[in-house]
């Protein structure tokens, strides 16, 4: 790292441009990427022939701007991952002052790219912005000398010291993503331990690999030091295997948005018939049946719905041994606010890194960041419709991806979940991932404890800019505390019982991942000063009951018709009580009965939260 701040932290300013017969390709370079090279060169190494479909996105001519964070594999003899951020833009080419040969369309489009050493995405954004600008308000675009100056600048102003501050997450709210997805970040964040196959899909492009950053700069160090080798992939070698070039020069601004039949053909041509076995059946319904089988997630419902499978406490319902009086439970005040073990610690000032011994990451006295993106576990925020081998790609082990080409979302089954940034919904179809997956309710109220300071405290930070509870410095350091407490945990000879908070499917299937593997090879001895155990720990209470159903109601179809079935019959109830003569009370009574009837077979603790509480 040492070197590479004495290099300076840019590589290349590059700007890539839309060619009506060649297509994307770049045009200017500086310094030339080729060694000897002109500036004018389009001429690129193997291992970067898929940076001009990075940096001019797929349905750029949809949005008059963009911007767009990506990764480059290593050249030969470097050893690092390449991040480059690239602003797009469109212009009418009636404006120009100087208009080339080679521009026949109405509009031209055009990006510029800045590729770096450090994944400084915002800070390079942010300046880059204004350059992208500037450089198109010339109204020529040999006018170059902007560029230059830009590299320069750039080299000067930014350093690895930028790694070690609050800098490095401009443009990733925490807090946004926390009042999109909920308690739903907690299973994106589990999910990325696993080390899945986890797809993220919106446009436009901004908006989608601030999403998908903001999720990993959740992770401690992660984004700082931990994706190093997270583009370790190897680009096919015969053009052949490519798109034809007649493909690659229909997507154009005229045609960018394929048709379902293309799709379809595309589709045949790269991966061969797709398995209409392996996709689940859309046509059938979510259940409305508004018994008590709607409370117990039995194994029909995991295999045939997507619509409540994050919400439901996994056999519930099998688990009861009888009526609890729930008066007599062991409270955990949620309203309160206040975490059941100590408070978050922050995630600087850590001391001196040190190079990983097995994982070859920097990393801090606690282990961390986590070695998930190495060994062939990629980070790709945005992937181009020319990289979607890598999907299929058997030395690709499990990737956390961005897309925004429809073609990736209809091949679900070479993905493990596909995340649907605009609704905020996590699409799984392995009912025994979804299994691993499910929030324990530790975790119900540490994402409940989230959402609810986050709510509570958004004027204070939005008006002032003082608050620190419920900004994004307090939710990255509540989930520093997560992982520190989950690593101590795995630690103690008791393990098997502190990790059951975390849920056990989710523990047992994390303790044969890669990150954790490497983790556990080496000592850690300021561990020692981590609290083991969940931090919401506690036996159950009226206070869970209400989180877990308030979460079924929001967040899954089941739970909105119950709802709305629930305030029907009540409606009803009240309007016959009045027809025969009834009080209000009582018909209120009665609805109040059967609500306290489902709460308590709600309540019932699962077989491991039960082991938990009555372990010592």
């Amino acid at each position: 790292m040492d070197s590479q701040c004495k290099e300076g932290p840019v590589l290349h300013i590059v700007v890539v441009g839309f060619h009506h017969k060649k297509g994307c390709q770049v045009e200017f370079s500086y310094p030339p990427i080729i060694p000897g090279a002109g500036h004018d060169s389009n001429t690129l190494p193997e291992e970067w022939k898929y940076l001009p479909f990075l940096a001019l996105p797929d349905g750029a001519h949809n949005h008059q701007e963009d911007t767009v964070y990506f990764h480059l594999p290593p050249l030969d003899g470097q050893q690092k991952c390449v991040y480059g951020v690239s602003c797009y833009r469109q212009m009418e080419a009636k404006v120009l002052k100087v208009r080339e040969a080679d521009i026949t369309r109405e509009t031209v489009q055009k990006s510029v790219c800045v590729l770096s050493r450090l994944p400084l995405f915002g800070l390079i954004q942010a300046k880059l912005q204004l350059i992208t600008h500037a450089y198109f308000e010339e109204k020529d675009f040999s006018q170059i000398s902007i560029l230059k100056e830009l590299y320069d600048h750039m080299n000067r102003s930014l350093s690895c010291t930028a790694l070690e501050g609050s800098q490095i997450y401009l443009g990733l709210s925490a807090r946004d993503l926390i009042l999109h997805f909920k308690h739903k970040v907690l299973i994106l964040f589990k999910l990325i331990l696993l080390e899945k196959k986890i797809l993220f899909y919106v446009t436009p492009v901004k908006r989608l690999v601030e999403t998908l950053m903001t999720v990993l700069s959740l992770f401690p160090g992660i984004i700082e030091h931990g994706l190093a080798d997270s583009s370790h992939y190897q680009p096919r070698r015969s053009i052949s295997e490519d798109f034809s070039s007649a493909e690659i020069k229909s997507a154009d601004e005229e045609s960018l948005s394929m048709s379902t039949t293309d799709i379809t053909n595309i589709s045949k041509e790269l991966e061969g018939r797709y398995d209409v076995s392996d996709q689940p059946d859309q046509s059938k319904p979510c259940n409305t049946t508004l018994d008590t089988h709607y409370l117990q997630p039995h194994a029909g419902s995991l295999l045939d719905s997507e619509c409540e499978w994050e919400t439901l406490e996994p056999h519930v319902m099998d688990e009861m041994e009888g009526k609890v009086d729930i008066t007599h439970l062991n409270t955990f005040d949620t309203d309160s606010g206040l975490p059941i073990t100590v408070q978050p610690q922050s995630a600087t000032g850590q001391g001196m890194l040190s190079s990983g011994l097995v994982s070859g990451l920097q990393e801090d006295q606690y282990g961390l960041p986590l070695a998930v993106f190495t060994k062939g576990y990629l980070c790709m925020p945005y992937m181009a419709l020319q990289q979607h081998h890598l999907l299929s790609d058997i030395s690709v082990r499990g990737f956390v991806a961005g897309a925004t080409n429809i073609l990736f979302r209809q091949q679900r089954h070479l993905s493990d979940a596909i995340v649907d940034v605009d609704e905020a919904r996590i699409q799984i179809h392995d009912p025994e991932l979804r299994k691993m997956l499910y929030l324990s309710t530790a975790d119900l109220r540490f994402a409940d404890y989230l959402v609810k300071h986050v709510t509570e405290n958004k004027e204070d930070v939005f008006l002032d800019g003082t608050g620190w509870e419920g900004g994004d410095e307090w939710i990255r350091a509540q989930f520093g505390l997560y992982v520190h407490s989950l690593l101590s945990s795995a630690l103690q000879q008791d393990h098997e019982r502190l990790l059951a908070d975390y849920g056990t499917a989710f523990t047992s299937a994390w303790k044969i991942t890669h990150n954790y593997r490497v983790w556990i090879s080496n000592k850690h001895p300021a561990m020692a000063n981590i609290t083991p155990g969940h931090p919401f720990q506690g036996q159950y209470s009226v206070a869970d009951v209400k989180i877990r159903l308030s979460h079924s109601m929001q967040n899954s179809e089941r739970g909105k018709k119950f709802g709305n079935a629930v305030m029907s019959t009540s409606r009803s109830v009240v309007q016959t009580g009045k027809a025969v003569g009834q009080s209000v009370g009582g018909a209120l009574t009665v609805a109040k009965s059967a609500m306290s009837s489902w709460f308590s077979m709600l309540a019932q603790p699962t077989a491991a939260e039960k082991h938990a509480s009555a372990s010592p």
